[in-house]
């Protein structure tokens, strides 16, 4: 007779594992940031505490200042990521499909995207003037070339098998577009909407931190001329919140309704846990 075996301890699912494993790694770096505080390298106006960054974000919403300066930047941003993808979409669609078109601008979208974004602010300032268009100008710019490649890698990239049987099937012209080419190259624009998105974002605190506006990018330069270490740390920990917040919410989404609808599956890491 074999002795009872003792009952096994449940294991934790994926989803409680993933947030345990984040609030181990959040909890010792926030012991070393105050370890390396109570060490005093640097001086506390130039290295703060972790409680007195949290005082200032607490500051910066109670007081309004970090709202306005949430909205201000999430209007312009909005504004400009919409221009961009609606350029960077077309001029995708053109480079799919025009040879000429990708043989002649393709390569100078090639070389535009190893501009840095803040180096169309001089420009925008001269075209535009000390104005919110300026703005926008670099917004778009940072957003649009990365939308547009990838747009084209998508369209250039659909299974010729998939083509041939919608043919079969009589889809021709803006059909076979609508019902095949653009699903097919979802997956591809989306990534190219994401990295759009987090260009759009670099773009604009680059143009924020130059010009006085109302905003994130405002509110960092006033940290750094009043030497509120603290004040830059919150609003920079502000700007990643709302990052981390648009690509899970909204590009998360997105790709995870993708995956279900193709039958994708992400690769899980064969390394850790």
């Amino acid at each position: 007779m074999t002795p009872p075996t003792a009952p096994r301890a449940p294991r934790l699912n994926e989803t409680t594992r993933l947030w345990l494993s984040r609030a181990v790694f959040f909890a010792l770096f926030l012991a070393v940031w105050e370890a390396l505080f109570r060490l005093h390298l640097w001086p506390d106006y130039i290295f703060p505490a972790p409680s007195e960054v949290l005082a200032a974000l607490g500051r910066g919403f109670s007081n309004g200042t970090f709202w306005i300066g949430i909205l201000g930047s999430m209007r312009r941003l909005v504004q400009g990521y919409i221009i961009a993808l609606a350029i960077g979409l077309s001029l995708g669609v053109l480079m799919a499909e025009w040879r000429w078109f990708k043989n002649t601008f393709g390569l100078l979208a090639l070389g535009l995207q190893t501009l840095p974004s803040i180096s169309w602010l001089p420009l925008a300032l001269l075209w535009f003037g000390l104005n919110e268009r300026a703005i926008l100008f670099v917004i778009v710019m940072g957003a649009v070339l990365s939308i547009a490649q990838a747009t084209e890698d998508g369209i250039r990239n659909t299974a010729p098998i998939y083509m041939r049987a919608a043919r079969n099937l009589g889809a021709r012209g803006w059909r076979l577009y609508l019902l095949v080419v653009l699903p097919s190259a979802l997956p591809s624009i989306v990534t190219g909407m994401k990295l759009g998105w987090s260009f759009a974002w670099r773009s604009l605190m680059a143009g924020e931190l130059l010009y006085t506006l109302p905003g994130l990018g405002n509110l960092l330069s006033m940290g750094r001329e009043l030497n509120d270490m603290s004040q830059v740390i919150a609003v920079m920990l502000v700007i990643i919140a709302l990052g981390v917040i648009g690509d899970q919410l909204l590009f998360g989404i997105v790709e995870r309704r993708i995956r279900e609808r193709w039958g994708l599956a992400p690769r899980k890491s064969t390394r850790g846990g």
